[in-house]
C-alpha cells in the first residue's frame, strides 16, 4: 500500500481490491480485522491503523501493577496472531474526512499519512473520565495500558522502600497508605492485587504487613450494576483483609500530599489510582456526525446512519442494546469484542460475501479475580466464590486471550511457588501517564459469552 502526503489521498484499493481501514486494536478493532480477513481472505485490503503492535489483554493489567505477570503476557503481538495479509500501520489518527473517504494518522517519529478507504470501521475505543476535582490531574494516575501498570508497579515498591527508609512516623504512614477511586472492575481488582503485593513488599522490608493501609473509594457500591453475588463477595474479601470500603464517598481535593474526602476526612498518601470511568475518544467528536452519551449514532448492524460505509463498533459506538430498548449497550470488553466481530462480518456482507446481521448479545456469567486463592463469578448464574471461582475465572481468561497462554499460565505458576521480584526498573516515569492520557479501549470487567450468531 502506498501513502500520500497529507490531505491527498491516495485512491481506494489497488485494483479491483477494496480496501478496509480498521482504526483501533483494542477488543473491538482486532475482532473486526479477524472476522473480516477469515470472510474475505485475500479479496480485500486490509489496513489496521493503531498506536501499538499489540493487542493488550486488559482484564489482567492488575496482574502486572503487582508482579504477577509480566506486561508482555498480555501484550498479544498483532503480527504474530492476525493473518499476513493485514497491514497494520503504527499510528495515532488525527483526521477523518467522511466526504473524500480519507484517513490520516500520524506515525511514532511525527511524519503523517493519509489513505482513503472503501469501507471504515471506527474502533477506536475511550479515553480517561475527569472530574472537576482540584489537583486531579496533577497528582492522580490512571489505569488503562501498559505504562500505568509498570508506572504502578513501581511506585508501589517505591514508597514501600522509601517508607522504610524514613524515620519520620508521619511519612511512613503516608507513603504506605495507597487510595483508589472507583469501585467498578477495574478499581477493585487494582484494589485487591495491590493490597496483597504491598503487604508482601512490607513485610519483607521489616515494617510488617499490617503498616500498608488501602481505601476503596467509591459512590455507589463494590461493582455496582453487577450481579449482587459478585459485589458481595468482592465487598467481603476486601474488608476481611482490612481495606477501608469507603461507599457512598467522593474525593473532594487532591493535593501532593493526600486527598480530602467529602465526608471531611483528609487522607494522607503518595497514591490516588483514578478508576472512575471512561468516555469515548475525543476523535469520535471531530467526525461530525450524531452522537448519544458522546458515541457515534450507529443502528444495530454497527452502520452509521446515512454513510452505509462506515461502520462503529467498541466504546465508540451508541449501539442499540435489545435487552433494554431505548439504551444502549454498555462500554464494556465483552459488547466490544462481540461487536467488532459482528462488524468484521458486516463489512464482508457489503462488499458481497455473507449477510448483513443485527447485533445480539447473550452472556453466561461475569468473572472478577481478587488476588490469592479469591475470587468471585457466577457462570450460567451459579454463584461461586473461592478456589472454585478461581480456578473458573482463570481458565476463562487462558481461552479468551488470543495468543501467550502458556506464558501467562507458567507466570502464575512459578508465582504460586515463587516470591514475586521487586526490582524497580525506572522504564516509566509519572510525567509518561498523565491521567487524561488517550489509551486502548478498557473493559471494565469479563464476561463469559455465548460466541455471535454464525
Amino acid at each position: 500500500m502506498t501513502y500520500a502526503e497529507p490531505g491527498v489521498g491516495t485512491g481506494a484499493g489497488t485494483g479491483s481490491r477494496p480496501r478496509v481501514v480498521v482504526v483501533g486494536s483494542g477488543f473491538a478493532g482486532y475482532n473486526a480485522v479477524r472476522s473480516l480477513a477469515r470472510a474475505l481472505a485475500d479479496t480485500v485490503e486490509i489496513v489496521l491503523v493503531s498506536p501499538t503492535n499489540y493487542f493488550l489483554y486488559l482484564p489482567l493489567l492488575p496482574e502486572v501493577a503487582s508482579g504477577v505477570l509480566e506486561p508482555r503476557r498480555i501484550s498479544v503481538s498483532l503480527a504474530g496472531t492476525l493473518p499476513s495479509t493485514v497491514e497494520h500501520v503504527q499510528g495515532e489518527v488525527d483526521e477523518l474526512d467522511l466526504s473524500r473517504r480519507s484517513v490520516r494518522w500520524m506515525d511514532p517519529e511525527g511524519r503523517h499519512h493519509t489513505t482513503t478507504y472503501d469501507r471504515l470501521v471506527l474502533a477506536v475505543g475511550s479515553v480517561h473520565k475527569l472530574m472537576p476535582i482540584p489537583g486531579l490531574s496533577e497528582f492522580a494516575h490512571g489505569f488503562r495500558g501498559i505504562p500505568e501498570a509498570l508506572y504502578m508497579r513501581d511506585h508501589l515498591i517505591r514508597q514501600i522502600e522509601l517508607a522504610a527508609g524514613t524515620h519520620d512516623p508521619e511519612e511512613r504512614r503516608a507513603r504506605c497508605t495507597f487510595v483508589v477511586v472507583g469501585a467498578g472492575y477495574t478499581g477493585t481488582e487494582v484494589t485487591a492485587q495491590g493490597q496483597l503485593f504491598t503487604r508482601e513488599l512490607a513485610r519483607s522490608a521489616g515494617l510488617g504487613e499490617d503498616a500498608v493501609r488501602w481505601l476503596l473509594v467509591s459512590r455507589g457500591k463494590v461493582l455496582s450494576g453487577l450481579d449482587p453475588h459478585l459485589g458481595a463477595t468482592a465487598d467481603r474479601v476486601l474488608r476481611e483483609r482490612g481495606v477501608e470500603v469507603h461507599t457512598g464517598e467522593t474525593v473532594e481535593e487532591v493535593t501532593a500530599d493526600g486527598i480530602r474526602l467529602h465526608s471531611g476526612e483528609e487522607v494522607p498518601t503518595r497514591t490516588l489510582v483514578w478508576c472512575v470511568g471512561v468516555r469515548p475518544d475525543p476523535l469520535i467528536e471531530s467526525v461530525g456526525l450524531e452522537l448519544a452519551e458522546g458515541r457515534l449514532v450507529v443502528d444495530r448492524t454497527l452502520t452509521v446512519p446515512g454513510h452505509p460505509e462506515v461502520f462503529a463498533c467498541g466504546d465508540a459506538a451508541a449501539v442499540p442494546d435489545p435487552a433494554k430498548p431505548g439504551r444502549f449497550t454498555a462500554m464494556t470488553a465483552q459488547h466490544a469484542e462481540r461487536q467488532g466481530t459482528l462488524a468484521g462480518r458486516n463489512v464482508a456482507a457489503s462488499l458481497g460475501r455473507g449477510r448483513v446481521r443485527r447485533y445480539e448479545h447473550r452472556d453466561l456469567g461475569f468473572l472478577v479475580d481478587l488476588g490469592s486463592t479469591d475470587a468471585a463469578a457466577n457462570p450460567l448464574h451459579l454463584h461461586l466464590s473461592g478456589l472454585p471461582a478461581k480456578a473458573i475465572t482463570r481458565g476463562y481468561h487462558l481461552l479468551s486471550m488470543p495468543g501467550n497462554r502458556l506464558r501467562t499460565a507458567t507466570d502464575w505458576l512459578l508465582d504460586a511457588v515463587l516470591p514475586r521480584q521487586t526490582t524497580q526498573l525506572g522504564l516509566v516515569r509519572s510525567t509518561s501517564v498523565p491521567l487524561d492520557t488517550s489509551s486502548p479501549e478498557v473493559p471494565h470487567h469479563p464476561q463469559m459469552s455465548f460466541p455471535p450468531e454464525r
